[in-house]
């Protein structure tokens, strides 16, 4: 059997380092199985269950995993210009990727751990993003309309020239957050900590809502 048979086949789960560029690993039972450090540029895992894995310093440059589930381990992973489209990421350990150019449309992000990661313009549109742990990362010019950031950690994250009209920022930490030329229109802000946050003259609040957030 070759290499992506038997991983296809799941009867060997321990690969880090290895070359799976371009390869097709859609539609496979892969939980548990240990890809740290591969080489996984394009390869394709869509649809399938990558649940309990570890990708943690894996290059995933373009890979596909729409509508995969990755509740797995990708501490320090390179997801750039991934499609993420519609996967379960929740709970997943996603400190210090980067997501620049990735694709999240409608991802299952609630209670990730997010914390110094690169999400630098990524279009986060309705997202939920419930309880994540956002500290300090990077969503310079992101697209968060609509996201659902409730309860989120965002302390000290760079939010400068995101878009958060409609969001939903009900009880989240925005300590010491950079919201300069922010999009706030209608967003909920309902007893979020927003102590020593960065705003400046080109935010919009119109219709926002700030009833009893701590400043």
């Amino acid at each position: 059997m070759t290499k992506i048979e038997i991983i296809r086949a799941g009867q060997e789960k321990h690969f880090p380092g290895v070359d799976l560029e371009d390869e097709d690993l859609s539609d496979c039972q892969l939980e548990q199985i240990n890809l740290a450090g591969a080489n996984l540029v394009g390869t394709d895992f869509s649809r399938s269950n990558l649940k309990g894995a570890r990708l943690d310093g894996a290059n995933l440059l373009g890979a596909q995993l729409n509508l995969a589930d990755v509740r797995a381990n990708l501490v320090g992973a390179n997801l750039m210009q991934a499609d993420l489209s519609n996967a379960d990421l929740r709970g997943s350990n996603l400190r210090g990727v980067n997501l620049m150019g990735a694709k999240l449309v409608r991802a299952s992000l609630a209670g990730a751990f997010l914390s110094g990661a690169n999400l630098t313009g990524v279009n986060l549109e309705g997202v939920d993003l419930r309880g994540t742990d956002l500290r300090g990362v990077n969503l310079n010019s992101a697209n968060l309309k609509g996201a659902n950031l409730a309860q989120a950690d965002l302390q000290g994250a760079n939010l400068s020239e995101a878009n958060l009209e409609e969001a939903d920022l009900r009880g989240a930490n925005l300590a010491g957050a950079n919201l300069a030329g922010a999009n706030l229109l209608c967003a909920e802000l309902e007893r979020a900590n927003i102590v020593g946050i960065t705003l400046d003259r080109r935010v919009c609040l119109l219709g926002t809502s700030l009833s009893k957030t701590a400043s």
